[in-house]
Parts: structure tokens; C-alpha cells; sequence
């Protein structure tokens, strides 16, 4: 499941915001490269996983609309998957486990706010794992503040097998470090209404598709990363700290749990645009 940030998607939301109607076309990648599939604080393979990203964005009047696909590989094979979370089943290494084409369109309110709706796809292509069973839909719409620690508010509802909405609210902070090198600290908190199992007296879950154990407070995710420079690449190494809440999310393996857990990698990202705002930044 994509990430609740597309790198991309963000800065051009924040140049929208900032600077007005667009009048150039972005096309962009991201690569990123984690010691663990972690998503909405849920720990779904044990081993790491590739995730490439594609995106264009055009100007719609004085909003943008972007297009994108993104995928997860899970890059090991397991030995056991009885032991291990495996999102393609473990089956095999460098398996294609999941694609979520999404799509998007942001505008800006006033000078500090921008306003994104969009929706996004979830396809598990493997017999083992999460399987075509679980592909579903989902809608979503956040709201961007451009004031001190950038506060950003979201919610994803699933339209198709969960039914039931996903929130969080996050704020983030830059410290400069260096003349060049500044750290990009964030912190994220998620709350479910309806994403959960449903269980009953005895303990079994009475929902046929969930996400979350219960209702409510689902886990805090502190983050901080080295954005960097190398050419036409932006490298940023990224480590997260998630504070647990949901039993699902305290689970770290099939046969095992924590409070908390430690994740992290490193995005690789390129981004060029074109048309007549890019042409002006050129000859000034």
C-alpha cells in the first residue's frame, strides 16, 4: 500500500501553494530501498523491499493534477514464512507483490493552505500472500498548512472490501545541520474508524476485510531524515521510529510482538519539468 507522502506529489503540492497557478508539466521518480515493508504502521514483510514510483503532474487551471503508479518488490525469499511476514507469500526473492496506480488533483487556498483529493488502487498479483482476494479501492483527501511545522491533515476511506476510514495527522520540522546538510525531522500519528476486525465474545473477527484489531489510536511514527544532493538526484536516508498502538501493528512477526520498532532505508529521486515556468526558471 503506498505511503501516505509521495515525495513527488508533496513538492508539488508546496509549489502550488506557494507560488500560484502552474503552468509546467513535472514528471518524476522515486526508488526507495527499506529494511522492511512498514505501512500505516502495520509491519507487512520482515525482510526488504524495493519501491519504485512514477508520476506526472500537469496544471489544471490554477490547480495540478498528478498521475502515478507505485510498486513494492519483496526482495527475499523466506525460508519459513510461517516466521516471517512475506507480503508476496516468501515464495521467491525480487517478487512483484503489489501495485497501486493512484491519481490526483491539489489546489491551492489562499496563500497557506493547499487542498489534495485523489483516490488509489491496491493489486496483489501473487497466488500466496495478499492475493487478488484483497485488492480494493480507496479515496482520500488531505490539507497542507504552510506555517511553522508544516501541520498536515489526511483521510483514506476504503470504498470496495474494508469500507471503513484511516486518518492521520503529522507535522514536520527542518533543522539545518550545516551549511548543506540539514535534518528533516517529522512525527505522525493514525487513527482508524471502521478498518477494524470487528471481533466478537469469543474473538472472532466478525468483518470479512480489516486492516486494524480495533477502532481508535493505531500507532506514532517518528521519523527523521538527511535530504542530500547528488546531481540531478535528491538521496535522502530516512530512519523511523513507530510507537505501537494496535494489536495488529504491535505484531513484528507472525510469532512475535513489540511496542515499538525501528525501520528505515533510503529514497533516491529525480524530478524535471517542462513548459513555460520551466523555460522562465531557465533564462532568469
Amino acid at each position: 500500500m503506498k505511503r501516505a507522502n509521495v515525495l513527488g506529489a508533496a513538492l508539488v503540492a508546496g509549489l502550488v501553494a506557494s507560488a500560484g497557478p502552474v503552468s509546467a508539466q513535472t514528471v518524476g521518480a522515486d526508488l526507495s530501498l527499506f529494511s522492511s515493508y512498514v505501512w500505516r504502521g502495520l509491519s507487512l514483510t520482515n525482510k526488504p523491499v524495493a519501491q519504485p514510483d512514477l508520476y506526472l503532474t500537469f496544471p489544471a487551471g490554477k490547480a495540478s493534477v498528478t498521475l502515478g503508479g507505485w510498486a513494492n518488490l519483496d526482495l527475499g525469499k523466506y525460508d519459513d514464512a510461517a516466521d516471517d511476514f512475506g507480503e508476496s507469500g516468501g515464495q521467491s526473492a525480487f517478487n512483484f507483490a503489489e501495485f497501486d496506480p493512484w491519481a490526483e488533483v491539489s489546489f491551492p487556498v489562499g496563500e497557506k493552505a493547499t487542498l489534495t483529493a485523489g483516490a488509489t488502487g491496491y493489486i496483489y498479483p501473487n497466488d500466496a500472500g495478499l492475493t487478488s482476494d484483497f485488492n480494493t479501492v480507496e479515496i482520500y483527501g488531505k490539507a497542507a498548512f504552510d506555517v511553522p511545522l508544516s501541520p498536515k491533515l489526511a483521510v483514506w476511506y476504503d470504498v470496495d472490501k474494508v469500507k471503513g476510514a484511516y486518518f492521520e495527522g503529522s507535522i514536520s520540522h527542518t533543522l539545518p545541520a550545516s551549511e548543506k546538510v540539514s535534518v528533516a525531522l517529522g512525527a505522525l500519528a493514525g487513527f482508524t474508524a471502521g478498518q477494524h476486525a470487528d471481533f466478537d465474545s469469543s474473538g472472532d473477527p466478525q468483518a470479512d476485510f480489516f486492516n486494524f484489531a480495533d477502532n481508535g489510536f493505531t500507532h506514532l511514527d517518528l521519523s527523521a531524515g538527511l535530504p542530500l544532493s547528488a546531481g540531478i538526484f535528491s538521496i535522502t536516508p530516512v530512519i523511523h521510529l513507530v510507537i505501537n498502538g494496535d494489536d495488529f501493528v504491535k505484531a513484528t512477526s507472525p510469532t512475535s510482538e513489540s511496542d515499538a520498532k525501528l525501520w528505515g532505508g533510503v529514497t533516491v529521486s529525480w524530478s524535471k519539468s517542462y513548459g513555460a515556468a520551466a523555460e522562465e526558471e531557465t533564462t532568469e
